[in-house]
């Protein structure tokens, strides 16, 4: 992090403060490596807490530049105009990402709107917080086409997508992910929306343990394939990826559809083409979602993936 590109990193986040979003966004996508020096950086507005990311270690001439570089921006006229209360620098490579409050108090807990709808999230205490940003439009385009469908989440997290299905009017989600604290906060993030919990079902269970039991409730309409790229002793994303797409032909219905994603910047969008057309012959690419523009790529296959297959097209 040069002079220079805090000297940008400021510009930016000034900019987007004097017009801060309504709702949850993105302030500065570095990852998407379009700012030199910046490439290990991201800020979240999450409703006036600022989030600060950093994914690989500083050296620490960097580290206090960046400090003071923030604390001058929370003295700033945008940020006041703003209502940013609290600011948050994450070190997201450390073990356990540590976090330091760097304005306001800590707060452990959260609650998020995007498209309307509330999400709780954590802060402080995990490396991701339970919603990812840069699926925004993947929420929204299940929510419109989600009416009347039975809905399969897989790897569902904190169950964003069941949220958005059942806001769209899906007749049922079944949600699968292997940690139960996680399934948790979904049933929280539903609860927050007012929704029908006897419409959402929840699964804790490992993937490739439960097919019985995930089949038994099929077919679905719809499948969401969300998975890590790396989740130790459970997912290995290009070999495990492909274990998924053979299951599909018997998990959906006649006219189904898959919506399947992937964020690893080291494989593009054949990976997934490729793969569905070989092991799931019956479903036909039918398109790939845009990325947000708060999350610009110098490589748009370096960024989130998120493709639409359909069978009998």
């Amino acid at each position: 992090m040069t002079p220079e590109a805090l000297s940008i990193l400021q510009l930016h986040l000034l900019t987007a403060l004097q017009t801060a979003p309504d709702e949850t966004r993105r302030l500065f996508h570095g990852r998407g490596r379009c700012w030199p020096g910046l490439e290990q950086l991201t800020v979240d507005w999450l409703q006036g807490v600022v989030l600060v990311s950093l994914f690989k270690a500083p050296d620490a001439e960097q580290l206090a530049a960046l400090k003071a570089l923030l604390l001058e921006v929370a003295q700033s006229p945008a940020w006041q105009a703003s209502g940013a209360h609290t600011l948050v620098l994450q070190h997201r490579y450390t073990l356990q990402s540590d976090t330091e409050w760097l304005v306001g108090e800590a707060i452990d807990e959260w609650t998020l709107t995007e498209g309307g709808l509330r999400y709780r999230v954590d802060l402080g205490r995990k490396q991701n917080n339970g919603l990812f940003l840069d699926m925004r439009y993947g929420r929204d385009w299940v929510r419109a086409n989600a009416e009347g469908k039975r809905v399969l989440n897989l790897f569902a997290y904190t169950c964003g997508f069941s949220v958005a299905a059942i806001e769209g009017g899906a007749e049922h989600v079944v949600n699968l992910d292997m940690s139960r604290a996680a399934l948790s906060r979904g049933r929280d993030n539903h609860r927050l929306n007012g929704h029908d919990m006897t419409r959402v079902t929840f699964l804790g269970h490992e993937l490739f343990k439960s097919w019985g039991k995930v089949k038994s409730t099929g077919p679905y309409d719809l499948v969401i394939i969300d998975p890590p790229s790396f989740q130790k002793g459970s997912f290995l994303l290009t070999k495990d990826y492909q274990r998924v797409v053979r299951r599909l032909p018997e998990l959906l219905s006649e006219n189904g559809t898959v919506l399947a994603c992937m964020n690893d910047p080291s494989l593009g969008s054949d990976f997934l083409i490729d793969g569905v057309t070989r092991d799931a012959p019956g479903l036909r690419f039918e398109q790939r979602l845009e990325n947000p523009p708060e999350f610009p790529d110098a490589d748009a296959e370096c960024g989130l993936k998120a493709l639409v297959f359909r069978q009998g097209i």
